[in-house]
């Protein structure tokens, strides 16, 4: 399987105002995640906060990200409304030397399997690096079909797949991984998200974690990984398990806002470092994840 396609991939921050990124936090992110060791860095995933970026500042945080992120692999998220903006900014992450592209099929429409396929098609025919798909049916509102996955599987460029949180029932998350493994085409790696259940999913099978945490907290995230990948489940799951009250935040507020207030807190990036109007952790909530920082040894 392609490199930086497995193991830890850490989705950082993209720290910004209304004005600006701010390049400074971002650079000293991203030192912090080449400094850990990570497999990959995905600059402008969902906790980059893709969306909201114009194209010429998506290709400043690529540009940013490959400068300050050492040997480590860089890979970018692609996602857009139109098929001919992703074309532009896949071809746009190509020539600054990614090794790697995510596609979510973000939309407003809902859409087809017909249409999410076609979009795949079309950015495969003019790529030179791998493509991972990225199944995110919580915000994109579409979710991938087994036999959907097992087609696109087969272009040429597709080394990837992430998945949503798998069950925490381990049997569970175990047939899920089994049950796409058997259709998609073998040399694709299974990555999965949700963090919560990233330690569950790796054990029963996947080859990567996506992750959130691991954008600021890259040591931590590494813990859990080398555990799994060195046939240590029970330690992944234990290790996994001391994060519960983190879990329980990312599931009352979201992910992306307690990882930047958190980054806020610890002076890794600058107040309200959300574009707006995306918000970080403010009031009481964040009172508790201050609490939480406090008494777990993330690193």
């Amino acid at each position: 399987m392609v490199k930086g396609l497995t193991g830890l991939s850490a989705f950082p921050l993209t720290p910004m105002n209304e004005a600006d990124i701010d390049e400074a936090a971002y650079r000293g992110l991203i030192k912090r995640l080449a400094t850990s060791g990570v497999d990959s860095i995905c600059a402008l995933g969902s906790t980059g906060s893709y969306p909201y970026l114009t194209r010429e500042e998506r290709a400043r945080v690529i540009s940013l990200t490959r400068e300050s992120a050492s040997d480590i692999p860089v890979l970018a998220g692609i996602g857009a409304l139109r098929t001919k903006d992703v074309l532009l900014l896949a071809e746009d992450a190509q020539k600054l030397g990614v090794d790697g592209v995510l596609l979510a099929p973000v939309s407003y429409q809902l859409l087809t399997d017909a249409e999410v396929l076609g979009l795949f098609k079309a950015v495969d025919s003019m790529l030179s690096v791998p493509l991972i798909v990225y199944n995110n049916p919580r915000t994109t509102r579409f979710d991938f079909s087994n036999d959907l996955l097992a087609e696109i599987s087969q272009l040429a460029s597709v080394r990837s797949i992430k998945i949503p949180a798998v069950s925490l029932d381990f049997s569970v998350a175990q047939d899920r991984i089994t049950q796409l493994r058997s259709v998609i085409a073998p040399d694709v790696s299974i990555g999965v998200s949700g963090d919560a259940s990233a330690a569950i999913g790796l054990t029963a099978g996947c080859d990567a974690w996506y992750s959130v945490i691991g954008g600021l907290f890259p040591e931590t995230a590494l813990a859990i990984t080398r555990a799994a990948q060195g046939s240590e489940p029970e330690e992944a799951l234990k290790l996994s398990d001391q994060l519960h009250t983190l879990w329980t935040l990312f599931a009352q507020h979201g992910a992306l806002r307690v990882v930047a207030a958190a980054a806020e807190l610890l002076g890794f990036a600058q107040q309200n470092c959300l574009p707006l109007p995306l918000r970080s952790l403010s009031g009481e909530p964040r009172n508790v994840l201050q609490q939480v920082l406090q008494t777990l040894d993330l690193q």
